[in-house]
């Protein structure tokens, strides 16, 4: 397989763990911003998580110094514009970006500017590239519910002119499922599609918690519903597709190597799962290295690649023409 040629679709990005270490200190320089050098390789080493990660919280910390110079329209904008940019040039066709935009209000910007910023972003990659893009707003477990019911109503003018799901991410404890019920379901009824971040550190039966009391569509990490027999049986008699990152997983310690991982495992028993990059400046990955970590790993062929791809298709929140065009690629 050429690696480099192959359509690919991303579904699990995260925009603030996915910057150009050249972009933040230009954004710095010119909003005069704080950040701790502008040497271009202290800043990549500061924003990049090393593959022998303690933990995911500390994975996390990675995301500090980009937070710093995502404060503007125009930032937000432009870092969205690259991120697409730079997934168009390994030939992603599409790619569905979360962000939480609450992180963002730093200086005063509203939450619909934030999102509208992105959608912007997106916009202006669609225009230049051939990718095409949609957002995902992400709501952080750490916040309250109340917060998660701001996001989910300042949020819903941007359904079906963007935004398509919602996401609840950053450090994961047990049971968080039950806060987070009544947020999800108003988001349900708005028009959401939902996705939840569960099962990535140790923690099987959040993935349960996630599918029955949150009616998640898509998990991402889903790692440890291998250890959890409810939660795979849920996952795979209810198709709910797994968002897998094979490095930021082997960084978190969801798995100690990339042989650990039970992506192909689960691919051979019919769960349904996917491929991709959770951070690409974090994880210092892309499409095709995950892919190349995969195929070397496990020795897929062509043939498991497309029906990870169609799993990726099916389990967009894209609409059906954007879907039917992307089978065609492949």
């Amino acid at each position: 397989m050429n690696l480099k040629t192959l359509p690919k679709i991303e579904l699990h990005c995260h925009l603030d763990g996915s910057l150009r270490p050249e972009t933040i200190i230009d954004i710095a320089n010119k909003e005069c911003i704080d950040i701790p050098s502008t040497d271009v390789n202290y800043i990549q080493k500061e924003i990049t998580a090393p593959l022998e990660c303690r933990s995911l919280d500390e994975y996390l910390k990675a995301f500090a110094i980009p937070n710093l110079v995502m404060q503007s329209k125009e930032s937000l904008r432009r870092i969205t514009f690259e991120l697409f940019e730079d997934a168009a040039k390994e030939n992603v066709k599409y790619m569905e970006v979360r962000f939480a935009p609450l992180l963002h209000t730093i200086k005063g910007l509203t939450v619909e500017e934030i999102i509208q910023s992105v959608i912007d972003g997106i916009t202006d990659a669609e225009e230049k590239y051939d990718i095409k893009g949609n957002v995902i707003l992400s709501c952080m477990r750490t916040m309250s519910a109340d917060k998660a019911f701001e996001v989910v109503e300042k949020g819903k003018t941007f359904l079906g002119k963007g935004v398509v799901a919602v996401d609840l991410c950053a450090s994961e404890e047990e049971g968080f499922c039950k806060k987070f019920v009544e947020p999800i379901k108003l988001a349900k009824q708005y028009g959401y599609r939902v996705t939840i971040h569960a099962g990535e550190t140790g923690i099987g039966k959040n993935v349960l918690d996630a599918v029955q009391l949150l009616d998640a569509e898509r998990i991402g990490h889903g790692v440890f519903i291998k250890d959890c027999d409810e939660a795979y049986k849920i996952v795979k008699e209810r198709n709910v597709t797994l968002e897998m990152c094979p490095t930021s997983n082997v960084q978190t310690k969801a798995v100690n190597s990339f042989s650990e991982h039970p992506i192909y495992n689960f691919h051979k028993d019919e769960v349904k799962i996917t491929l991709n990059t959770d951070n690409r400046t974090v994880s210092n990955t892309n499409m095709t290295n995950e892919i190349h970590i995969i195929a070397d790993t496990f020795h897929i062929d062509f043939e498991d690649y497309k029906q990870i791809y169609y799993n990726s298709v099916e389990a967009s929140f894209a609409d059906s023409n954007t879907k039917e065009k992307l089978k065609k690629y492949i």
